[in-house]
């Protein structure tokens, strides 16, 4: 519980200091108009598998508070329709609904319809928010947003400003691979062009020993750091293997990253020939999707020297052959036994708990190195090593997922995953739709975190974050999503969830995103029954019994009926909503 007693502190405090900020501020400007929101079309219904078909896995039915746990991992936070198909068919018919989820649009193709002299960042936050909050494709979005914190671009980054179409693209090519292979994953990222900008290996030319250059490292160097091997050698369930000495082992030096930088030269924007510089170095004539089409090579620009690296030496030769060396590379990347728990532990921090344990990890490992997870009399994978379904499925199904061990702290729930959460809980809708919320960085205002706008290529925090003179690091626990939150941003996020949950979200007045309180309108006459509601949607039923008085009493003291018994239920349920999006309970994910 070492997270929640770190936060429970201050955040008993600033309920009990709100009380009084939430009474005047929730209730002010309240009415007793009719709740309902344009519904935006939804598109096609459903993957066309036969839930009832697919074989179950080693779990029960579960039951409300455990199906609602699960799909705050699957999705962006649970919704009545999906609780009542996951307590029907089970855990296993929601992934394989999941897995075959299709996509009816893309991030790009929202981008394509905005005139470029209106583009900005908040287009890209529009079609994030409205996938987040709507698509039906949940879990290959929840993924794709793991794999973004992972394999990181940022549109704060000023080669990319100008390139938001791409950054929708690279969003696109996450969720495409994001129930593939990990080494074809490996292979996209690689070429894209945003990545290319980001990382600096587009444009990146050969050694000239004349002119004493050497190709551009920085993607040699964080293609191992960050997204695939990391620093240290792993034993297979993430634990740090060490010499002789009890010291861990480096899995990479200089040398690595310099005969790996050689391999990634020679690329370029595509589109045009592969033979002309001025192709090559971006000016000239270019195609007008360059940005959102994989780099090509341009071979007179890649390097023909010995390239040694991980153990394996690709030797020199005369004709250049940037493919075939890209290949050979990325192959030996992808086999190298630590990519199997390094990017699984991630995907487990990102999805369910920021401290599993190695037997977690281990599991999660073995279905990545195998391509293949069985839980009951449900198989997940292809049998080829790197299967991401087949690792998305161990992360999701594994004990520790559904059932947490005792002394689990769980995970903080980051900023944009409380609003996705919101939106989904209370069916919010776009009356424009294409929702409206723009970014959402500051952390005295908003949230301190927008979509694909990390402000480093280490992402928003970083997955061993340890918080100094906690109890979590008493522990030798970490806690990632710590490292964006301080008493600036905790009553930001406070000030910004309170307008939210009385006003909507977003831009246009009024507000374009708009919550539907029916379902706890409809018990909040009696507190009890508001609580249990509102417990279930957003703590999936873990409240705690001194977080449920809290609120219980604030309810309370909202008269029902009151001069509007209309209004009484939407300010209890606009309290007991707010009061539990700021809660320990909440904010922590168990």
């Amino acid at each position: 519980m070492m997270e929640v007693r770190t936060m429970r502190h201050p955040f008993r405090v600033l309920c009990a200091a709100l009380i009084a900020v939430a009474l005047g501020g929730l209730l002010g400007g309240c009415s007793g108009g009719d709740t309902s929101q344009a519904q935006a079309d939804p598109g096609p219904q459903g993957s066309g598998v036969n839930l009832a078909a697919v074989p179950q896995s080693a779990y029960p039915l579960p039951n409300a508070n455990e199906a609602a746990c699960f799909l705050n991992q699957v999705s962006f936070g649970a919704n009545d329709a999906e609780m009542a198909k996951a307590r029907q068919y089970g855990y296993s018919a929601i992934l394989e609904d999941q897995f075959f989820m299709p996509n009816p649009g893309t991030h790009e193709g929202y981008i394509n319809t905005v005139s470029a002299t209106d583009l900005g960042d908040q287009h890209v936050m529009y079609t994030f928010w409205r996938e987040a909050a709507t698509g039906q494709d949940q879990l290959k979005r929840r993924a794709a947003f793991a794999l973004s914190q992972i394999f990181v671009i940022s549109l704060q980054d000023a080669n990319l400003q100008n390139f938001r179409r791409g950054v929708a693209s690279y969003m696109d090519m996450l969720a495409r691979n994001a129930f593939g292979n990990y080494r074809q994953l490996l292979q996209d990222v690689t070429l894209h062009p945003m990545m290319g900008l980001y990382l600096s290996h587009l444009r990146n030319r050969k050694e000239d020993p004349a002119l004493n250059r050497v190709p551009d490292q920085n993607y040699a160097r964080e293609v191992m750091q960050l997204f695939s091997i990391g620093l240290y050698r792993l034993n297979p369930d993430g634990t740090l293997a060490l010499d002789g000495n009890g010291q861990p082992v480096e899995t990479y030096g200089p040398n690595d990253i310099v005969g790996l930088s050689r391999v990634f030269t020679g690329f370029s924007w595509a589109g045009c020939s592969s033979t002309s510089t001025s192709c090559f170095n971006g000016s000239g004539t270019q195609s007008p999707n360059r940005e959102v089409m994989p780099m090509q090579p341009f071979p007179q620009f890649h390097s023909t020297s010995e390239k040694s690296f991980l153990g394996t030496t690709l030797p020199a030769n005369t004709t250049p052959d940037p493919v075939g060396d890209l290949n050979r590379a990325l192959d030996v990347i992808a086999a190298h036994p630590n990519v199997g728990p390094f990017i699984g532990r991630q995907l487990i921090q990102r999805l369910v708990t920021s401290n599993p344990s190695p037997q977690y990890v281990g599991r999660v490992a073995q279905a990545f190195n195998t391509g293949r997870y069985q839980s009951g009399a449900y198989v997940a994978g292809t049998g080829q090593r790197g299967d991401l379904k087949a690792t998305i499925a161990a992360i999701l199904l594994d004990s520790e997922a559904r059932t947490p061990p005792a002394g689990d702290p769980g995970k903080t729930r980051e900023p944009i995953l409380k609003l996705a959460h919101w939106m989904r809980a209370f069916n919010a809708r776009s009356a424009s739709g294409s929702f409206l919320v723009g970014t959402t960085d500051d952390p005295a205002i908003s949230l301190s975190q927008s979509p694909m706008r990390s402000p480093t290529v280490f992402n928003f925090y970083r997955p061993g974050y340890v918080p100094p003179n906690t109890a979590i690091a008493a522990a030798g626990l970490v806690a990632p999503e710590l490292q964006i939150v301080n008493e600036v941003s905790v009553v930001g996020y406070s000030n910004f969830m309170r307008s939210i949950v009385q006003n909507g979200a977003g831009s246009n007045t009024p507000r374009d995103v708009q919550p539907d309180y029916a379902a706890e309108m409809a018990v909040a006459h009696d507190a009890n029954l508001l609580i249990d509601r509102v417990s279930l949607m957003l703590t999936c039923g873990k409240m705690s019994a001194a977080t449920r008085n809290l609120i219980v009493t604030a309810v309370n003291s909202i008269p029902y009926p009151g001069s509007n018994a209309t209004t009484a239920r939407l300010n209890r349920a606009r309290l007991a909503v707010f009061f539990t999006l700021s809660s320990p309970d909440y904010l922590v994910q168990k």
